[in-house]
């Protein structure tokens, strides 16, 4: 197995050191294994897509347009 060092802020490693119990390694294992299957899904679904990054951000607007107007 490979080691990885991370960077996170002081406040964020003085809650993990209060909390000696859990396994932060094993959180942080599942937390990137979730992630990379997220990614494959995603690049699954997205493989024989015609959809244009310009579509996705016209599409994207419309959404956030809409939801402004619902929650007005």
């Amino acid at each position: 197995m490979v080691n990885m060092t991370l960077s996170i802020p002081q406040e964020l490693h003085k809650e993990i050191k209060a909390h000696s119990e859990i396994k932060w390694s094993d959180v942080a294992r599942q937390a990137f294994q979730k992630k990379v299957q997220e990614i494959h899904w995603m690049e699954e679904v997205l493989k024989n897509s015609t959809l244009t990054e310009e579509d996705a951000e016209r599409i994207g607007h419309k959404i956030k347009s809409e939801m402004r107007k619902r929650f007005r």
